[in-house]
């Protein structure tokens, strides 16, 4: 136990520590993979728990070549669920507390969380929250659940206390607790999160990492960031490098689905190497694009992206930095061998084990990443995930980067005179700073969002894109969001769908192709004779044309109106499904609190104002 004198523990983890059966602290992740398996040479491991004397299946875990694969024996657990946080503290939050939602003071499930602990053989695994220059951070896990204290030291730098330099005092703390979504939580995904001035405490009660390993720790540093006045946004970043060496740095926000990851995937081809722009619904004729020699990508982030004051430089853009050491990366379009080359070879042969979820593993074969686990009603589950450690991917950007352009990718269905829709984005929308705030306001969670437990209809992720993380109040998050754009004149923004452009399947495509163009131009800027106001004035400006490595993209893809199947009124419906939404999402944040420059966005928005009234509170610089 002379380990444990290296630590300076609060009271709460110190008990749990005084009265376990047994505490290991793993010393690298080598460690976590044995113990994933059970401490054993077995190549296929149970994590199973004691639910009122019946013994419950919640996980299997396999040994593979590659890595441990986990599936989840629910379908439901395949998944997060987005109104899985709840907050236990009295501190300022416009989340569901747990008192108002069970009746009940959390203090005394609190307790009973301890005394199952108590029980149990724990792992106690120090990290940092935030990369390696993060946050001191502390799992207390069952030593059962090792994979996902695995998984937790992908995603976030893992420390080996030996070699630790000073005493390690956690700023947040997870606790592990799996049997309560069962006994307590009526098998929903729950954690509870509880703000002291001493720690941020969560308390875990499901295995799947979304809630609590990975967003769990973007709640807390946002709340960091809420009390610091700065923001770790939602987002991936990539650095583009054009085969002429011009370079463009893209950051992607958008809600879960929106294409983060995507954004720094090499673009999708067809065997004889033709880009499928997209495909008409009704008549099935497929559109191509040639692009003989793409630009090179360089991966800043994936999915949470640190903007603290302490990295801006004087260039009047956002400067960044990876928030994460590993990333939880979504593989459902990967459906085939060679679909993704670039990331197949990493996750086939792996410098060191990766872990996989939702993926059909078999003991010491490899783990193929387009072999997805088949859910309960027979069809692939559209969540399969690899957590992938930053330091293995190729080209990765490790310094603070400058960003030229922000993009906000929006999930959209299909759009047609007959079935309008608020799939009426073009390809690519260049959109004024006062827009860009609001898009980020309102964050559409979009169509058929392979992420997370969905409702029908179009929905909102929340301020940021990242409010079913945050655990402090909506309007302080929505200040923030407005500052950092008012302090970055110099990054420019633009608005990307994806999966559908009115009546055309596109999937990714948009982002992939903007990518490109917007490198290969070398400057961020756009001249107002090369912009058209989009028929939507929240949707800034469209491209009267677009070109990329010599070759025009369809006027159908830039202005959805000009495509057949949609029309002006079909187009016009859409729009107002689009403004009505915005107005009941931001109505919301019409408070004596917002930023006055706010309130002015937000009355526009409420007035179906014009293009020119929103570059009036903001000015584009073209």
């Amino acid at each position: 136990m002379d380990v444990l004198s290296r630590f300076k523990f609060t009271e709460n983890i110190s008990k749990v520590i005084k009265n376990c059966k047994e505490v290991t602290v793993p010393k690298s992740r080598a460690e976590l993979v044995s113990m994933a398996l059970g401490d054993s040479d077995t190549d296929s491991f149970e994590v199973e728990y004691d639910i009122n004397g019946t013994p419950i299946t919640e996980v299997n875990v396999v040994r593979c070549k590659n890595g441990v694969a986990v599936n989840y024996t629910s379908d439901y657990m395949r998944r997060r669920d987005p109104d899985s946080l709840i907050v236990a503290d009295e501190l300022p939050t416009d989340k569901p507390k747990f008192k108002d939602v069970y009746k009940e003071d959390f203090s005394r499930l609190k307790e009973k969380t301890f005394d199952w602990l108590f029980e149990q053989k724990l792992i106690v695994m120090p990290f940092m929250a935030g990369g390696k220059d993060g946050y001191e951070a502390l799992l207390i896990a069952p030593k059962n659940a090792a994979f996902f204290a695995c998984g937790l030291a992908g995603l976030q730098h893992f420390v080996n206390i030996d070699e630790y330099k000073g005493d390690f005092t956690p700023k947040a703390v997870i606790y592990l607790a799996p049997p309560f979504r069962h006994t307590y939580f009526d098998g929903k995904q729950v954690v509870v999160h509880n703000r002291t001035q001493e720690i941020y405490e969560m308390y875990s009660y499901n295995l799947y990492p979304g809630p609590s390993a990975k967003k769990g720790i973007y709640g807390f540093l946002l709340d960091i960031g809420e009390k610091e006045n700065w923001v770790t946004a939602h987002a991936s970043a990539v650095k583009v490098v054009t085969p002429y060496e011009n370079e463009i740095v893209i950051m992607h926000e958008g809600a879960s689905g929106g294409g983060k990851s995507e954004m720094g995937e090499n673009i999708h081809r067809e065997q004889d190497g033709k880009i499928i722009i997209g495909q008409n619904l009704e008549s099935k004729e497929k559109f191509y694009l040639n692009i003989a020699e793409p630009c090179e990508l360089q991966p800043i982030a994936d999915d949470m992206v640190l903007c603290n004051p302490k990295i801006q430089n004087d260039s009047k853009k956002l400067v960044i930095t990876d928030a994460e050491d590993g990333w939880f990366l979504r593989v459902d379009h990967i459906k085939e061998y060679g679909t993704e080359p670039f990331y197949e070879k990493i996750y086939t042969q792996p410098s060191e084990p990766l872990i996989f979820l939702n993926l059909q593993g078999v003991p010491k074969s490899t783990c193929l990443i387009w072999e997805h686990t088949i859910d309960s009603d027979g069809t692939p589950c559209p969540n399969p995930r690899v957590i992938l450690p930053r330091r293995m991917v190729p080209n990765v950007v490790n310094e603070p980067t400058e960003v030229d352009v922000r993009s906000f990718g929006v999930r959209t269905p299909p759009c047609t005179a007959n079935q309008p829709s608020y799939g009426i984005l073009g390809m690519l929308h260049i959109i004024p700073p006062a827009l860009a705030w609001l898009w980020r306001l309102v964050a559409p969670r979009g169509h058929n969002n392979p992420s997370i437990i969905d409702s029908e209809g179009m929905t909102s992720e929340g301020v940021g894109s990242y409010w079913p993380f945050a655990t402090g109040k909506m309007v302080n998050h929505a200040n923030l969001l407005l500052e950092q754009i008012l302090n970055s004149p110099y990054t420019r923004y633009v608005l990307i769908p994806n999966q559908h452009v009115g009546a055309y399947k596109v999937g990714f495509m948009p982002q992939w192709i903007t990518r490109e163009y917007l490198a290969r131009r070398g400057s961020a800027k756009f001249k107002l004779d090369h912009l058209v106001p989009a028929r939507s004035s929240l949707l800034g400006y469209c491209l009267e044309s677009l070109k990329v490595d010599g070759q025009y993209v369809r006027k159908a893809f830039l202005r959805p109106e000009v495509q057949a199947e949609i029309g002006l009124e079909g187009y016009d419906k859409g729009a107002k499904i689009l403004s009505d939404f915005f107005k009941r999402e931001v109505a919301k944040f019409n408070t004596p609190e917002m930023h006055p420059i706010g309130k002015r966005i937000i009355e526009c928005c409420l007035n179906d104002a014009t293009l020119e009234e929103y570059l009036d509170i903001i000015p584009m610089r073209y």
